[in-house]
């Protein structure tokens, strides 16, 4: 690899898993050699850059960073470039996500949250903005539709998704014109792992929705999909994929 290679480069961030790994292998399938950010699911990080490579050799690499601690996002665009030589696109996927009801909110989880939600992506698109501005690329964060329609007891969580939506139409207006910036804000897609939501809860939002179902990983990377490689006049935007929850909450 050098700079001289012209197959666009994409860094993903929380990409080990989840949402995060479907976006990595739509951008991969593609066509694009896609950077793999992870902080600590080493071993899915490891797989899914196994199994991408084996179709496509020295087509995925592993990064791994804390996006909350001071110099990641720096850090973390420095690597690309020595690797690589290039960065075309930055998917702002990671996030930690846990309730905070008010009265019992810590100064840990606000660093949890906005660094994860806000801070990480504020700090990694301004790293990145020089060499995407060279290569006309693109930046699409994951929001949530809970940005715009708050999430009882999560408060905080809401609060640093809706610094991350505003965040993404004011690097649209930063970046512009060489740079596109949109969003994709998510509904009932993939559920937490620690069983934040009980199976009464879960059926409660599903209903709700319009198309009365749950949703997959890759409705959401195939939007990713389309705002970073398919939507060349397109930016500023966030589109909501959640099956309808978000028209009539």
């Amino acid at each position: 690899m050098n700079a001289e290679d012209t197959v666009p480069t994409i860094l993903i961030t929380g990409a080990a898993r989840r949402v995060g790994a479907a976006i990595a292998r739509t951008l991969h399938a593609s066509g694009a050699r896609v950077i793999l950010h992870y902080r600590s699911s080493a071993v899915a990080a490891e797989q899914l850059a196994a199994a991408l490579n084996s179709v496509r050799p020295d087509s995925a690499l592993l990064l791994r960073g804390d996006l909350r601690q001071d110099g990641m996002g720096e850090h973390l665009v420095s690597s690309v470039i020595d690797q690589v030589g290039r960065l075309d696109g930055l998917v702002n996927n990671a996030s930690s996500f846990f309730p905070t009801p008010v009265g019992e909110i810590r100064l840990a989880d606000w660093d949890d949250l906005i660094g994860s939600n806000l801070k990480g992506p504020l700090f990694l698109s301004q790293a990145a903005a020089p060499h995407l501005k060279r290569n006309h690329g693109a930046i699409v964060n994951i929001i949530d539709i809970h940005a715009e329609r708050p999430l009882s007891g999560y408060p905080l969580y809401c609060a640093a998704k809706a610094g991350l939506l505003g965040l993404t139409r004011a690097l649209a207006l930063e970046l512009a014109p060489q740079v596109r910036v949109n969003g994709v804000s998510p509904g009932p897609i993939a559920w937490p792992d620690d069983d934040l939501f009980s199976a009464d809860e879960r059926a409660a939002i599903v209903n709700h929705t319009l198309l009365r179902r749950e949703g997959e990983p890759q409705d959401i990377a195939g939007a990713v999909r389309y705002l970073m490689l398919d939507a060349p006049y397109v930016t500023g935007q966030i589109i909501a994929v959640d099956g309808g929850r978000s028209a009539h909450l």
